[in-house]
């Protein structure tokens, strides 16, 4: 049986402690703060980063470069037959495809299993659970892969964004649209269902985008997945800069969907800067079945 080693990116919102504690590794994802370059859980801190953003820093962000990922999967095929790895949606950032073009060369070939199941965070968050325990299970490279494929729109999340103003500085939205935002005091809800993230709905308060994010992974319960209940789904609310709102929404849906253990965790830095603090998000990934494998 082939030791199968998992690895992901920190857009996954695991940090490098829990990846210790999982059993994983974690590659940093570059952003830039006012031109210098950081990294998240390594050489800043959540609570720093919102500091810079407080005081309006310029914030980008970046991939990690080709020698840093084939480092580190060489250091790693050291110890492993095989590595599973699974980075952001290709649909969101290019550092997927430069991924999947790095394990096609013939040190990688059949031993380096790209994962670009259109996931990103809390839903690329399980992709991850679900691959430790594929692996567990006994699972070589290449079937875990396949499985995750498989599943890769077997999800949802739903976003509040409290600010126009960070869609606006990535192009996200316009500029007119922006002010236009800003003075109507809009509350946009965006979605993410398989590569793209898009408007879903537009509200003026955090308790109107609660409920339309509530009924929107019903309707997706319902119609899109066929399970009114969401048996075979997990559910996280993801948030930015500060846990309070995400800790009452936690409750309000776990009363709406009895018997479902709702997580709780921040977003990943380099996903908070394109959104801003403020941010609620409410996401579903249905339980990898490998029973149909």
């Amino acid at each position: 049986m082939s030791r199968v080693a998992v690895i992901t990116d920190s857009n996954s919102g695991i940090t490098q402690s829990q990846a210790k504690e999982m059993g994983i590794q974690v590659v940093p994802m570059p952003f830039f703060v006012n031109g210098d370059t950081y990294y998240e859980d390594i050489s800043m801190s959540q609570e720093e980063f919102y500091e810079y953003l407080a005081r309006d820093a310029e914030v980008t962000t970046s991939q990690p470069t080709p020698d840093t990922l084939m480092n580190l999967w060489n250091d790693t095929l050291k110890e492993y037959d095989e590595i599973v790895y699974i980075p952001m949606s290709s649909g969101l950032s290019s550092s997927c495809g430069t991924a999947m073009m790095l394990s096609y060369e013939e040190e990688f070939e059949n031993k380096v299993f790209v994962v670009d199941n259109q996931r990103i965070s809390v839903t690329q968050r399980q992709s991850v659970l679900d691959a430790i325990e594929l692996a567990e299970k006994g699972y070589g490279g290449a079937d875990i892969q396949q499985i995750l494929l498989r599943e890769k729109f077997e999800s949802s999340i739903y976003i509040m964004v409290d600010t126009l103003t960070y869609l606006k500085k990535g192009g996200r939205v316009t500029p007119a649209a922006a002010a236009i935002g800003t003075v109507l005091r809009i509350k946009p809800v965006l979605q993410i269902q398989g590569e793209k993230l898009d408007a879903f709905a537009k509200v003026k308060t955090l308790k109107q985008a609660k409920s339309t994010m509530i009924k929107a992974v019903h309707k997706d319960f319902e119609d899109r997945f066929h399970d009114p209940e969401g048996e075979n789904f997990y559910m996280e609310i993801a948030y930015t800069a500060d846990d309070t709102e995400a800790q009452l929404f936690k409750k309000e849906v776990e009363e709406e969907f009895p018997g479902h253990v709702v997580w709780v965790d921040p977003l990943s830095l380099s996903v908070s800067c394109h959104i801003g603090p403020g941010a609620l998000a409410l996401a579903i990934a249905k339980r990898v079945d490998e029973l149909k494998f």
